[in-house]
């Protein structure tokens, strides 16, 4: 694992320190994340791909899940909240609605743990309502899925609110499936459907 700093006291979380943000890079699956108003509920094959851009300090970001046999997507940025800092503190930012991006939305994004391998990671952000499980594949072993569980327990998330996430194998492609353009799960989301 990435260094992380000590023991938290009160609302502080540990996040990890000195992220290889090129080894991060890539395709990470969904393997739970809490429920929020931004993703369909009925989703699936839900993924996040990143990419370095040019710069080498900001991400793209392209999250996917398919919803009743369509592609629906986002494309963001992210970046340090602190550019001096070695912690795993992110912004992402994404354009809303997503068929006509005019409004940002800026959320954290905070690495609190990944191993060894960058293999599987569990991100949160401060507010502790938003908490996912990624990993490189579109399974992950049930100990080590405990294990990051545990882990979220014990950073202070209520894991009772943690969904599964539907993952196929092998998962679907980005071009195999209708995608919406209309951003139609998108005005769903708003009135919690």
């Amino acid at each position: 694992m990435a260094a992380a700093e000590g023991k938290k006291s009160g609302g502080q979380m540990t996040v990890v320190r000195g992220l290889d943000v090129a080894r991060y890079m890539g395709r990470w699956y969904e393997i739970a994340s809490f429920p929020s108003f931004f993703q369909p509920r009925d989703g699936r094959d839900t993924r996040a791909t990143y990419r370095l851009l040019e710069d080498g300090a900001t991400v793209h970001v392209l999250n996917e899940t398919w919803s009743k046999g369509k592609r629906d997507y986002i494309e963001g940025t992210a970046y340090k909240a602190d550019a001096s800092s070695d912690e795993a503190k992110l912004k992402v930012k994404f354009y809303l609605p997503p068929f006509l991006p005019i409004i940002p939305v800026v959320g954290d994004y905070w690495v609190l743990y990944v191993d060894d391998d960058y293999q599987y990671a569990l991100v949160g952000e401060p507010r502790r309502k938003n908490l996912w499980i990624l990993c490189r594949k579109t399974s992950i072993d049930e100990e080590v899925y405990n294990q990051l569980v545990e882990r979220a327990k014990e950073e202070g998330y209520d894991v009772s609110k943690l969904h599964r996430t539907p993952q196929d194998d092998p998962p679907p492609e980005s071009d195999a499936a209708p995608t919406d353009t209309k951003g139609v799960w998108w005005f769903k989301s708003l009135f919690g459907k």
